[in-house]
């Protein structure tokens, strides 16, 4: 690798200009920047994201559409005005979700075709064509055939169909996002339905516990006890540096297996890959980071492939400064503007965590509020078969944890806001049952405080199918991460109180379903409003075809992210994640009723996150927590075009 000073890269220039086209390969990766010299000019990408690399690669990138234009670009110049997609001037210098970022080009490196095939940010491996094989030093590299990105996608889905075994496919899709960036995020997107369980819930769990044995490469920071002091170091040691959402876990609640410690790294990973597929962040602005304070599982702690810490988990005043330390270091190292969305953390630091730093940092916590978000659209659509408004039905958890408390909060507050009725009073119908069963106020004193607010006046009562006999729900919903509670009993009593009872078995992954669709809709003679947290199969009862739906958080989160960094929004509020649900409520068709559905189908996802966001940023605006000024005036059409895509770009 050859580094260039400033003066020798204009001697470069310089030199280019003077030589036929392809003598000499620069190339750098993501942000953008537009030179021009009076004989040749260029556009070029940072190997890193930064100005701070010496050993960025440079590469010169066009799309097939605009060569000719550049032919005539100006002379050399970066633009010094960024803007976001539909016009609006970015007055902060900051760039849309998918736009690159402007560079001061004079650290940069002369880099072979062989560094070209190895950068999974450019390479496009069969696809390059004779042109840019020329170009870039790539013949004899690569066989001599040339295919379209398309039948790339299709080889790949070939490949995919082949495996048996779920993790398998998971460990290809992840090698294939190491080796071929844009070919993975274009195959997940075609294929969405198919790949989402793959590379989410449930197979991200498996893959999670066997992380330690499956890891070969680091995807994302891992931050632990032993970075204390240094965090703000270790967060430069990133080679991006325009980072606008972090997906962070210190792995002590992995869906609903428990404690993984520092191998539940595939949670930040698997959901910044769904934020760019779905919701359009370009990847280079998304950073997955793993807080590792050790872990209580004694499994791992005995296994000799366990990556983390070999100790017992941190509490206290121990883990509150380190968690400290991280958020402080992230606000300074990337702005107030950083989402920052808490993953899988453990009751007791997840309300903790939120309430703290819910009015300094831009946070989100996706098991509370993204998890309370969706299962609220699916209400407000069942409500199209059961009727009547949310405030005349009555709602029964299992489980009173993060999702649990978290969505009774918002069909309260949602109550609230549409029955124009106190808070406290629209509570009064909502029900949550513990490990030690009804939540009731003689319980009040040795309850945790995120359950206090839903201990009703009533008699103790242990027994779930009880709890249903006595409070009569018209919605039962779990979130208690353990399998198989919503017996026959429990569903045949919630058919005889209702003639179509809505019931949502939502904890992850599929193993610790509270029920299945099939044993739902067969114990309620097919009359069940249904949907879980783990996909189902569509299930066939009495010569009926059900569909089954998925209140996965997918449908939220990327979309809701997406709102907040096209608006500049400072502060999440629950007024946005009300418009999130609202929105994604909207997106049911009568096609879909016919079939029982209350979510949307995942095959046009992108539409719907740009629908979400669109809404999440008019709340913003309205309620004043937007910086991005002025406000575009067609937020949803600003939400598509500034969408990452993963088609391949033509290389000069």
């Amino acid at each position: 690798m050859i580094s260039l000073s400033a003066s020798s890269f204009l001697f470069a220039l310089l030199r280019f200009s003077q030589n036929k086209p392809g003598s000499t390969h620069f190339s750098l990766r993501q942000p953008r920047t537009r030179i021009s010299s009076p004989p040749a000019f260029f556009r070029v990408f940072s190997a890193l994201g930064s100005n701070r690399d010496p050993n960025g690669s440079v590469l010169i990138e066009t799309t097939a559409s605009s060569s000719s234009s550049l032919e005539t670009s100006a002379a050399a110049d970066i633009v010094p005005k960024s803007t976001v997609s539909g016009g609006v001037q970015d007055v902060y210098g900051e760039d849309a979700a998918t736009e690159d970022m402007p560079i001061t080009p004079w650290s940069l490196s002369v880099a072979s075709g062989y560094t070209l095939l190895r950068d999974p940010h450019h390479n496009k491996g069969l696809a390059f064509s004779h042109r840019e094989r020329d170009a870039h030093y790539l013949r004899g590299l690569l066989p001599p055939t040339v295919i379209s990105q398309d039948l790339q996608v299709k080889k790949m889905m070939h490949t995919l169909r082949q495996y048996q075994v779920p993790l398998q496919r998971y460990m290809a899709m992840m090698d294939l996002q190491e080796t071929n960036e844009r070919l993975f995020y274009k195959l997940l997107i075609d294929h969405v339905e198919e790949l989402l369980p793959v590379v989410y819930t449930p197979t991200v769990g498996e893959a999670c516990q066997k992380y330690g044995s499956i890891f070969l490469r680091p995807q994302g920071l891992f931050i632990s006890l032993k970075e204390k002091g240094k965090i703000l170091e270790v967060l430069r040691n990133w080679p991006e540096k325009n980072i606008q959402v972090i997906v962070v876990t210190d792995g002590e609640r992995i869906l609903g297996l428990g404690d993984l410690g520092c191998q539940g790294m595939g949670i930040p990973v698997g959901k910044l890959s769904l934020y760019t597929a779905l919701g359009g962040v370009r990847p280079s602005a998304c950073l997955p980071v793993t807080i590792d304070v050790g872990t209580n599982n004694e499994k791992l702690l005995n296994d000799e492939f366990y990556i983390g810490l070999r100790q017992r988990r941190a509490t206290g005043e121990e883990y509150s400064e380190l968690m400290h330390e991280f958020m402080t270091a992230v606000k300074q190292n990337y702005g107030e503007k950083v989402v920052i969305q808490f993953e899988d953390f453990a009751n007791h630091n997840a309300f903790d965590l939120l309430a703290k730093y819910g009015t300094t940092h831009l946070v989100f916590n996706d098991d509370i509020q993204g998890t309370a978000s969706v299962v609220l659209a699916g209400l407000i659509a069942a409500l199209r078969f059961v009727g009547g408004s949310l405030s005349s039905h009555r709602f029964l958890f299992l489980g009173a944890g993060e999702a649990g408390t978290g969505i009774a909060e918002l069909i309260a507050l949602e109550i609230s806001k549409k029955s124009q009725i106190p808070l406290e009073e629209a509570r009064k119908n909502i029900w949550l049952v513990d490990s030690k069963g009804l939540i009731v106020s003689s319980r009040k004193e040795s309850i945790q405080h995120f359950k206090k607010p839903w201990a009703h006046d009533h008699e103790p009562i242990k027994e779930l199918v009880d709890a249903v006999k006595a409070i009569k729900p018209t919605v039962l919903i779990g979130t208690s991460g353990v399998g198989k509670t919503f017996t026959q009993d429990v569903v045949e009593t919630m058919a005889e109180l209702n003639e179509k009872p809505i019931i949502l078995s939502l904890s992850n992954p599929t193993s610790q379903s509270e029920c299945t669709a099939e044993e739902a809709y067969t114990w309620s003679q097919g009359r069940a409003i249904f949907a879980s947290g783990s996909p189902f199969a569509p299930v066939e009862y009495e010569g009926k075809t059900f569909v089954p739906g998925q209140a996965n958080n997918a449908y939220i989160f990327p979309g809701f992210g997406l709102g907040l960094i096209m608006s500049g929004t400072i502060r999440v509020h629950d007024d946005m994640l009300l418009a999130a649900s609202e929105a994604l409520a909207e997106q049911l068709m009568e096609e879909h009723y016919e079939k029982g559905m209350i979510f949307p189908p995942f095959r046009n996802i992108r539409k719907i996150s740009a629908r979400i966001a669109a809404k999440v940023a008019a709340k913003a605006y309205e309620l004043g927590l937007a910086t991005r000024l002025p406000q575009p005036k067609e937020l949803e059409q600003c939400a598509e075009s500034s969408m990452y895509s993963p088609s391949y770009r033509s290389y000069r």
